[in-house]
């Protein structure tokens, strides 16, 4: 799928006592862009739970910290999603600072790998992708042009 990129600020309870994004706060950023990717196709996770019986959940995790975000930064968040089996998505995904006054390019600060594994609400197994989703990965994926 194409990249999504979705804006964010830097606030007072992003940061630590000295105005720097606590480490496990870029999490939430990350969080909150996958969560905008989704609702930009037009579904939300409360939907996706309500009709359909299914949530998304992390299962793995990999950071690397580039450069620290500051109080009052502008981000830009990114996902770029791929099947990952049939009940599974990983997500490539980067926070960049803005362009400041005078810096021309934006500032790569984290990139992720995330995975996340989609999960029956009730019995928390392992669960089909949505065929919406399935669909729209199948129809962006490389080679598939």
């Amino acid at each position: 799928m194409s990249v999504f990129r979705w804006p964010a600020r830097v606030y007072w309870e992003d940061t630590d006592g000295g105005g720097i994004v606590y480490y496990a706060n870029y999490l939430r950023f990350l969080e909150r862009a996958r969560s905008e990717w989704l609702r930009a196709r037009g579904h939300s996770q409360l939907q996706l739970a309500r009709d359909r019986g299914v949530v998304f959940t992390v299962v793995s995790l990999a950071v690397d910290y580039r450069a620290p975000a500051r109080l009052d930064d502008e981000l830009e968040i990114t996902c770029e999603p791929r099947a990952d089996g049939a009940a599974s998505l990983r997500f490539a995904q980067r926070i960049y600072r803005a362009p400041a006054a005078g810096c021309a390019a934006e500032l790569l600060l984290l990139e992720a790998s995330v995975r996340v594994a989609c999960v029956d609400v009730r019995t928390m197994r392992p669960q089909r992708l949505p065929e919406f989703l399935a669909s729209a990965l199948a129809a962006e994926a490389p080679g598939s042009g």
